[in-house]
């Protein structure tokens, strides 16, 4: 027997008399069955495939009335019969379902298809036993035969039972699914479980490649298309959008595809399309559970009480137990930022059903945006427990592992987790950054925060993606705020970005968030931290730059109502990038002409539940009109962006870029092009024509001075002075890029290196704090920073820079070792004495450090009465130097 599941019911009881209708119903299917099939089959071969097409493509009613005169005129086949149940279920009608699923079963009492069709009848008729008897059946018919002389449709049951039974997936997968797709590569059934169990376990990748699989034979099944769709779902929007289309032509009531799509407009807050869409799914089915869900998350977007209880009455009209209702109200609500709600739904979830894991993994999630951290852990460890193949729970587990070795330093109002070399570094530093910006912008906005804000940086990019998303990736994202826990990576030398200006950016999240209950589109929470950071410091944040000037002009602004979906699904990182820029524009207009008080009430209004566009026509105007003065604003900032400067750009097949003879026809044709000039500037230096690229880079500063963009004028003539000797020319180039640009690490170190030569240690000190919040981790850095304030007489500050040099292996720690001795000898002769001593230890016959230990022993040592009969610790130290 090739079996490998041992499965034994613990449901197998049933009345005496139930058996014998079981049995006595066989016995008569068998006796009378043969005859009659035989007679109806001819003509209802190609019935069943025309029924089939019927319900394929949506026509769910005519595919009921197909079915139910098939079987009044003899066909007894029972796919009929499953087919009829089907189309009575997508129309809701479950107790219809229910009844005709009750004689299906006395005819058909050991179908494995008809039994696991009987599972999901039964449950949406509130008959849970029922429901189990089913499965338990099925079970026990399938692991009593040999898998090799099973059906591949009965291969499919058996396996999607056992998966609710808790059976190992691998095993499933490989004895049950591969197994019935290799049997018959034509069976949908197995593409289709094998694509959904691997969603189940968060494998979207190997997903995709299944219904992509199954793509090739069945191009025209909705379920294919919407199954691939759900693996685009978490990276690929527009891909998804493109096959729910198909399916939708395919069968233009296919409500799982109608569900999804209504699903990525609340995503992209586009609460009136998705109720457009959700009216279509409810003249399918009226009484779906998920189109009662998404109801009622709409209505608690919208603050109607009454319409929540409402719709998810309704969605558990059929099955009042069902945890995947509440279970998806509070996922979309946790998708909102609202974790304190979405949790409460998960927990009821959990109510009805206390191994609903995705529940459990859900509500561990939104405890540990909470910053209910232990609770949220060991529900994680849980669904790890229970389930070795959820992705999720795995990475969580893993991280949570990992997070046990960080850090944790503590200051008013704030826990601060990071990795402890780091912490020993910076650790500081971050402190009282976060500091400074809880005083600056909660007195700003008036907010009041009750309980501490946690702050986790992360040194590895893939931890900070699981910490956030659950899953690795998200290589785009540098910090996130759930309101008072922000996570963010650790400054990266490979990636230069202002770890500062993330944390600030960050820390107005958690105001804007608090002030409204996480009650606020994304595009207002963006654009008030990009526009608080340039309040804090002008290079910070987003500025206008030549492709934002090239995308407004060319109409690509999102109206403010749509703006949140240009977080959601950009074509490119720019676009995402332009989203921040846009959204900050946004905010800054509205201070501009409703002042910045509009805002303030704005956000009050939103934490009282109020719709975002009525609350700005409230504060401010009619939405459509500000969007009208809005654009009007946009273009008259991009049209204001060097104005004498020619923006248009060349096809990239117009010219090598290395041919700077090519590529002068062209400037001298365009004098005044951005592109042009800089290209050619570029193919001058990389011929090492030091000299004559000055001329063109000399006038790009002069027509666009602001630009610190990448390949920016600044830079490149900065390295023309350089390769000719033109140190101080350099410096002041370089000088002037540094003032508008908040991560330029290449400018601030070559500053900081010419600075030292000239011994300008105010120089060196100013683009040293400027460098820190780039990369503090560099060593070189901290010992420049270390003898800049040495010679500028400030005493703490050079420890400071020592101290944190002894952590990051200086090339000579001796000497460092050496100077804070030497720095210490008064204020903490004891600490200067340890310093010295581990300065010998590195360089016995470093004399200078032998000399300092002598004073400082001098002036340690206090006189004795017997002084001269008793040998001290400095005559001790000069024999054994002897």
């Amino acid at each position: 027997m090739d079996s490998v599941f041992g499965y034994t019911s613990e449901h197998s009881g049933g009345s005496l008399r139930t058996v014998r209708i079981i049995i006595l119903a066989a016995c008569i299917t068998f006796i009378a069955g043969p005859y009659r099939l035989s007679i109806a089959a001819d003509s209802s071969a190609t019935g069943i495939d025309a029924a089939q097409e019927q319900y394929k493509t949506g026509k769910y009613a005519e595919c009921l009335e197909s079915t139910r005169k098939a079987i009044e005129n003899g066909a007894y086949a029972a796919e009929w019969r499953a087919l009829t149940i089907k189309s009575l279920v997508a129309l809701g009608q479950y107790d219809k379902a229910a009844d005709d699923m009750d004689i299906v079963l006395l005819h058909y009492p050991v179908s494995m298809r008809l039994l696991e069709l009987a599972h999901t009848v039964y449950l949406h008729n509130n008959q849970p036993g029922r429901a189990n008897d089913a499965i338990n059946r099925l079970v026990r018919v399938g692991t009593s035969r040999d898998l090799r002389f099973m059906s591949p449709g009965d291969l499919v049951a058996l396996g999607n039972s056992l998966l609710l039974l808790g059976e190992e997936p691998r095993v499933v997968l490989d004895e049950l699914f591969t197994r019935a797709i290799k049997n018959d590569p034509n069976c949908l059934d197995a593409y289709l479980a094998a694509g959904d169990l691997a969603l189940a376990k968060q494998d979207y990748e190997l997903a995709a490649n299944q219904y992509r699989d199954a793509l090739k034979r069945f191009g025209k099944d909705p379920d294919v298309r919407y199954g691939l769709a759900r693996a685009f779902y978490q990276n690929d929007r527009s891909q998804m959008i493109q096959l729910l289309d198909a399916a939708i032509y395919i069968n233009p009531n296919h409500v799982p595809s109608l569900l999804l799509l209504a699903e990525h407009q609340i995503d992209c807050e586009d609460y009136a399309g998705a109720e457009k869409l959700l009216d279509k799914a409810i003249a399918v089915n009226p009484w779906h559970p998920e189109v009662w869900a998404y109801r009622a998350v709409l209505a608690h977007l919208a603050n109607d009480s009454e319409s929540i209880r409402s719709s998810r009455e309704k969605a558990l009209k059929f099955w009042p137990a069902n945890p995947q209702v509440d279970y998806l109200i509070g996922r979309k609500l946790s998708q909102k930022y609202r974790f304190a709600e979405g949790a409460a739904f998960q927990r009821q979830a959990l109510k009805y059903d206390p191994n609903y894991l995705p529940a459990k993994i859900q509500l561990a999630q939104d405890l540990l945006r909470l910053g209910n951290e232990q609770e949220g852990w060991r529900l994680a460890d849980e669904v790890h427990t229970g389930d070795a193949y959820n992705i999720e729970a795995y990475n969580l587990s893993n991280l949570h592992d990992h997070l046990s070795k960080f850090t944790t330093l503590q200051a008013e109002g704030f826990v601060v987790r990071m990795d402890k070399h780091e912490a020993d570094v910076y650790g500081d530093m971050v402190i009282d950054l976060l500091q400074k910006a809880k005083t600056r912008l909660c007195e700003k906005y008036g907010a009041q925060l009750d309980t501490p804000v946690v702050v986790e940086l992360f040194d590895n990019q893939q931890d900070f993606a699981v910490r956030t998303f659950g899953m690795p990736g998200g290589e785009g994202f540098l910090g996130v705020c759930f309101g008072n826990v922000i996570t963010a990576n650790s400054p990266n030398a490979q990636r230069p970005t202002n770890w500062k200006a993330l944390l600030w950016h960050e820390f107005c999240h958690v105001v804007t968030l608090n002030l409204t209950n996480n009650k606020m589109p994304r595009w207002l929470s963006e654009g008030i931290s990009v526009y608080e950071e340039l309040q804090r410091d002008p290079t910070w944040g987003q500025q206008m730059n030549p492709e934002y000037r090239g995308m407004i002009l060319s109409g690509k602004l999102t109206p403010i109502g749509r703006l949140s979906a240009a977080f959601l699904s950009p074509p490119t990182p720019n676009h995402l990038q332009f989203a921040y820029y846009e959204s900050a524009l946004v905010v800054e207009f509205l201070i501009e002409r409703y002042g910045f008080e509009s805002v303030k009430a704005i956000l009050a209004d939103l934490a009282k539940g109020q719709e975002i566009n009525t609350t700005i026509s409230k504060h401010a105007a009619p939405i459509k009109d500000i969007e009208q003065q809005f654009e009007t604003f946009a273009r008259k900032r991009a049209e204001n962006l060097a104005p004498e400067v020619d923006f248009e750009k060349p096809d990239k097949d117009q010219f090598d870029p290395a041919d700077y003879v090519m590529l002068l026809e062209w400037v001298q044709e365009r004098p005044n092009n951005f592109w042009a000039l800089t290209l050619y500037a570029k193919a001058l230096l990389a011929n090492r024509k030091w000299a004559e690229a000055k001329e063109p880079l000399v006038k790009l500063i002069a027509l666009y001075p602001q630009y610190a963009g990448d390949d920016n004028a600044y830079r490149l003539l900065a390295e023309a002075h350089r390769q000719l000797g033109e140190t101080e020319q350099e410096k002041n180039v370089l000088g002037k890029l540094a003032m508008i640009s908040s991560d330029a690490s290449y400018a601030y170190g070559r500053l900081i290196e010419i600075a030292t030569e000239e011994n300008d240690w105010q120089s060196v000190v100013k683009y040293g704090e400027k460098s820190m919040a780039v990369y503090p981790m560099l060593a070189q850095l901290h010992w420049q920073l270390g003898r800049a304030n040495e010679e500028l007489g400030r005493g703490e500050q050079a420890v400071k820079s020592y101290q944190h040099l002894l952590l990051l292996d200086p090339a000579d720690p001796a000497d460092v070792n050496y100077r804070l001795g030497r720095l210490l000898q008064h204020k903490d002769p004891s600490g200067a004495k340890k310093h010295v001593l581990l300065a010998l230890a590195e360089a016995p016959r470093f004399r200078e450090a032998h000399r300092l230990l002598l004073k400082i022993i001098d002036e340690t040592r206090e006189p004795a009465a017997s002084e001269s009969s008793v040998p001290n610790e400095r005559t001790i130290f000069q024999e054994d130097m002897q």
